[in-house]
């Protein structure tokens, strides 16, 4: 459900009503109590995140952060052995 700003010309109160789309518009200002509220137009608020937090750490190994982990090169993990199949020297496959 979306969070909808509103505004009170006589009183110039702004607050945020969190309703459905399909509810009805607040009409009644909370703080004077007139009925002249007008809800204002607003960019939105996009994508909103709650909880603890979303780092890459939050997903790391356990005992490791991800910042000090560093991938191996397949250069380092395993020495060359030459050609992975068993094709001749003048197969024409590079290696």
């Amino acid at each position: 459900m979306p969070t909808y700003e509103y505004a009170c010309p006589d009183c110039g109160h702004e607050f945020e009503a969190f309703h459905a789309m399909s509810a009805a518009p607040v009409k009644l200002c909370p703080k004077c109590g007139k009925k002249k509220v007008k809800r204002l137009m607003s960019a939105g608020s996009g994508l909103i995140f709650k909880g603890s937090g979303f780092y890459l750490t939050d997903y790391a190994r356990k005992g490791t952060a991800a910042s000090d982990s560093k991938p191996e090169s397949k250069s380092e993990a395993k020495p060359d052995k030459g050609p992975s199949h068993s094709c001749g020297p003048g197969c024409g496959h590079s290696h």
